[in-house]
């Protein structure tokens, strides 16, 4: 087992906590919202994006090791069983990961974060694919 050690800075520390999370979350749906090499991700998500701001949001938060927000509301994510009802394949995963990384950019995050992060959301992306399409 890893022990954090509580005087370095988590993840959502470094990001800039709430509020910048929450500026790179809303970023990244503003994104998906109104450019169309992201229209394959935006199809699968409902009409208005308000709940999956906040729920991405709220996860986040816990991930990045900030408040569990999530968690408290709905228990585990159970992320990929959350995800299954939608086809999603490699097109989906870059998009998705490309909206992101274009949502930290703009959100200020530096560099160094914001490649440490892609790591992470790239094996998460990936783990999600349900389809070789």
């Amino acid at each position: 087992m890893q022990i954090e050690d509580p005087n370095q800075p988590t993840v959502y520390d470094m990001i800039g906590g709430a509020d910048k999370l929450r500026a790179m979350v809303d970023r990244f749906y503003d994104l998906m919202d109104l450019e169309p090499e992201f229209a394959g991700i935006r199809a699968m998500h409902p009409a208005t994006l308000d709940g999956s701001r906040d729920k991405t949001y709220w996860f986040l938060s816990g991930w990045s090791g900030g408040p569990n927000l999530y968690i408290e509301r709905f228990g585990h994510p159970f992320l990929r069983a959350r995800h299954l009802p939608f086809a999603i394949g490699i097109s989906e995963r870059d998009q998705w990961l490309r909206c992101m990384a274009w949502a930290m950019e703009d959100a200020g995050l530096d560099e160094a974060l914001r490649t440490r992060l892609m790591e992470s959301f790239f094996q998460t992306a990936d783990w999600m694919r349900n389809t070789d399409r």
